[in-house]
C-alpha cells in the first residue's frame, strides 16, 4: 500500500473502535501486494487501487467487528478474495476462521495468503455452501457472508453450521434494514429471527453499510446458551 492508503486503513479503523498495531497494518501491506500482483493474472476483485482496496474491501471488512467478538469459531461463506474473513483474522487472530468459496482460483490465493501472513486457525475450502452441512454440523459461532443477495438463500446454507446460541451476519448496504424486514416471513418459516439490524457509514467514504444479525427463535423448546456479544 503507499503511505495515503496505510493512513486511510489506520483512520478507518480507528473510527470503527479497532486499533491497528504496526505488526497489523504490515500484515494489511503485504496482503495489499498479494491482492494486486494475483490480480493482474487473476481476477480476484475488480477493485484495484491502493485507496479503494481499503476503503472496499478492509475496512468495510473491519465494520463486521462491530458484532462479531474476539474468540470463537467464524465461518466466512462466499469470501471471494477473503472478505471479510482474512481482515477479521488479522485484526481478531484469536477467531478460529473457515474460508469458503465455490471458486478453486480463490480459495487457493487465499490459502496463499494464509501462509504468508502466518494466519494460525485459518482454513479456505473448495465447496458450495450446500456441501457443508455434514462436514461442519453446528460447528461455528459466527456465520458472515456479503456475497449473498437473498438472506433467506443465505440463512439456509449457514443455519446446519451453526453453533447453540450462534449468530448469523448478513453485510448489506444501505438497503439492509429494507431487505431485513422483508426477509422476516421467510425467516420465521426456518426458526430463525433478527436480532439487531446495525446501519451505519463506513469511515472515510461514507458509503452506507448494514449488519443484519440473525438468531435462532426461541421458539421450538430448545434452549440455547447464547454466546457472548462482541465488545
Amino acid at each position: 500500500m503507499n503511505a495515503g492508503a496505510r493512513n486511510l486503513l489506520q483512520r478507518g479503523g480507528e473510527q470503527l473502535g479497532v486499533h491497528l498495531d504496526p505488526h497489523q497494518l504490515g500484515l494489511f501491506d503485504r496482503f495489499a501486494a498479494e491482492l494486486a500482483k494475483w490480480n493482474r493474472k487473476i481476477n480476484l476483485t475488480a477493485i484495484k487501487g491502493d485507496e479503494e482496496i481499503v476503503l472496499k474491501h478492509f475496512v468495510d471488512s473491519l465494520a463486521c467487528c462491530r458484532v462479531i467478538g474476539a474468540r470463537g469459531r467464524l465461518l466466512d461463506l462466499g469470501s471471494g478474495g477473503g472478505f471479510p474473513v482474512i481482515p477479521l483474522k488479522i485484526v481478531r487472530p484469536h477467531l478460529d476462521a473457515v474460508s469458503v468459496d465455490a471458486v478453486e482460483k480463490k480459495v487457493i490465493f487465499q490459502r496463499h495468503v494464509g501462509r504468508l501472513l502466518g494466519l494460525r486457525g485459518f482454513e479456505a475450502v473448495q465447496a458450495r455452501g450446500e456441501e457443508l452441512a455434514g462436514r461442519y454440523a453446528g460447528r461455528f459461532d459466527w456465520i458472515v457472508s456479503r456475497a449473498f443477495t437473498d438472506i433467506p438463500t443465505f440463512v439456509r446454507m449457514a443455519l446446519p453450521c451453526l453453533a447453540p446460541g450462534g449468530r448469523i451476519v448478513a453485510m448489506k448496504g444501505k438497503e439492509g434494514r429494507k431487505e431485513g424486514e422483508a426477509a422476516r416471513p421467510a425467516l420465521a418459516d426456518l426458526g430463525v429471527t433478527v436480532e439487531e439490524i446495525q446501519e451505519f457509514e463506513l469511515p472515510l467514504s461514507g458509503a452506507g453499510r448494514s449488519l443484519v444479525v440473525l438468531v435462532r427463535s426461541p421458539e421450538g423448546g430448545k434452549t440455547h446458551t447464547m454466546s457472548p456479544k462482541a465488545p
